[in-house]
């Protein structure tokens, strides 16, 4: 966990090594946003079917999504990284959320190539994921920055994930004072999402970690208790999250578990080979 202020914008920062228990791992889509500060070899991301694959060598930036991503790893990977809130990254981009919703960008592009070699070389020779973290951690206290329109939009967010996404949006835009129409530009300007699109995130994942994969599952009264329409509604959300039926999704969580139990990426990533 990292020190204040970054504590209200970061959920964790990580050291991640090692072989991964696939090849490829589908990400659905999270209330979160991700950065990575790769010191391996190059990995792989597709973001969406209507987007190429592309290559990170650096590391790479992204701001929530509002689909799955696809992660190609080497054999053997290494990295550092941040678990962001939704609206965590505002205070390190130069530009608008927005412009990189569903579009991951390179490190370099986010900070210059410069600043990101220096980084990544005192990582490198660091003694230690201690020692990485805290490096890490000092380098985004560098860079935080005041943003107009934070405050909003941090509470807002907050409002969002106590409820798991079961809210009225347009109680939340008459709670904080403005109208709809601005509290979604200033989502859309800092998180990319828009609120709407922030409460459904936080409600698929509420439901999706209420699933034990281990015993049987009552598919219908989870559809009620998450709040959904109907089963037809919470088959629609989690084909579009995800990809899969909510009956194939289960397959391929206990395919995870019978084959990495205890794995640290079990409960979220899929495995897509």
């Amino acid at each position: 966990m990292p020190r204040p202020p970054l504590d209200g914008l970061i959920d964790d920062l990580y050291h991640l090594e090692g072989a991964p228990p696939y090849a490829r791992l589908t990400l659905p889509p999270m209330p979160g946003a991700l950065l990575i500060v790769n010191l391996g070899a190059p990995f792989r991301i597709r973001a969406g079917t209507d987007i190429e694959t592309a290559e990170y060598a650096d590391g790479c930036v992204v701001t929530t999504p509002t689909r799955a991503f696809d992660f190609g790893y080497p054999p053997w990977t290494r990295s550092v990284g941040v678990h962001f809130k939704p609206w965590g990254p505002a205070a390190f981009l130069p530009m608008p959320a927005a412009e990189l919703c569903d579009r991951p960008v390179t490190l370099e592009q986010v900070w210059g190539r410069p600043a990101v070699a220096e980084l990544r070389d005192r990582l490198a020779t660091a003694h230690g994921p201690h020692e990485m973290l805290a490096l890490l951690e000092d380098e985004l206290m560098r860079r935080l920055s005041e943003t107009t329109g934070l405050g909003l939009v941090r509470h807002t967010s907050s409002v969002i994930a106590a409820a798991g996404g079961a809210v009225a949006i347009g109680d939340l835009s008459a709670a904080a004072g403005v109208s709809s129409t601005h509290l979604a530009q200033r989502f859309k300007g800092l998180i990319g999402v828009t609120p709407k699109r922030l409460a459904r995130a936080y409600r698929f994942t509420a439901t999706v970690f209420a699933i034990d994969p281990a015993g049987p599952v009552d598919w219908s009264d989870l559809a009620g208790r998450a709040g959904y329409f109907d089963q037809a509604h919470f088959g629609h959300e989690f084909r579009e999250f995800t990809g899969l039926t909510p009956t194939r999704y289960l397959e391929v969580r206990r395919r995870f578990l019978r084959e990495h139990p205890d794995h640290p990426f079990e409960g979220w990533p899929l495995p897509a080979d």
